[in-house]
């Protein structure tokens, strides 16, 4: 398996896998799909905000999963902060992908200056991404319950967070690298085109147009 930066090549295969989620799972609390074009213009709006769009392949070169970091808040005050989004097509579930997507998509974000890092999990009985989290580092910070209605029952929502480089122990002065969280899991990543490091390497933005739902369905 590959992870690198997704592209707009992967947009389709992307539709499909999240499609599936949000007709199948919890994880998106969107009830329709949203269109092809729809997910290339999230994509976009994503990645022109500086944030890290990952996908994971099999050997043959198929999308198996992909995650992203997108603003957790727009106002400027919350710049600092992060929530990422994680999905894996089903039949590559049990496999691990999830974690090493997580893995790379907080060491990712470290470099690129963020401090914290939020999951948004649908469903309170996903003990899946929660454990998955945990494993990451992240700490249970709080459920809001009953707040999404889908398939005719209530939801909650699971709210876990990470500490990102320094977190809250300085003030940011200038954006820098960190030490890579394998999570214990082995990742090998291709990294950007020269083209793509220079977008992706502007200080956070705060404003990413990111698809709703986050938190991964599947370990």
């Amino acid at each position: 398996m590959e992870l690198r930066a997704a592209t707009l090549a992967d947009i389709p295969a992307i539709h499909a896998i999240y499609a599936h989620h949000v007709l199948h799972g919890l994880a998106s609390f969107e009830i329709e799909p949203p269109s092809v074009t729809e997910m290339q213009r999230r994509f976009e709006a994503v990645t022109a905000g500086g944030y890290p769009y990952l996908a994971a392949t099999d050997d043959g070169g198929t999308v198996v999963g992909y995650a992203y970091a997108s603003a957790y808040r727009t106002r400027p005050g919350y710049r600092y902060t992060v929530e990422d989004s994680v999905y894996v097509a089903p039949p590559a579930v049990g496999r691990g992908i999830g974690g090493q997507l997580l893995s790379l998509l907080i060491d990712q974000c470290e470099r690129r200056g963020y401090r914290q890092m939020l999951a948004v999990i649908g469903d309170s009985a996903n003990a899946a991404s929660i454990e998955l989290h945990r494993a990451c580092g992240f700490a249970h910070s709080g459920t809001l319950r009953s707040v999404g209605l889908k398939f005719g029952r209530w939801i909650d929502s699971v709210i876990m967070q990470r500490g990102l480089g320094e977190s809250d122990h300085s003030v940011p002065r200038v954006q820098g690298g960190s030490t890579a969280r394998s999570c214990g899991l082995p990742v090998r990543y291709s990294a950007p085109t020269e083209a793509s490091a220079r977008r992706t390497s502007s200080t956070p933005s705060a404003d990413s147009g990111a698809c709703g739902g986050s938190g991964v369905p599947t370990a």
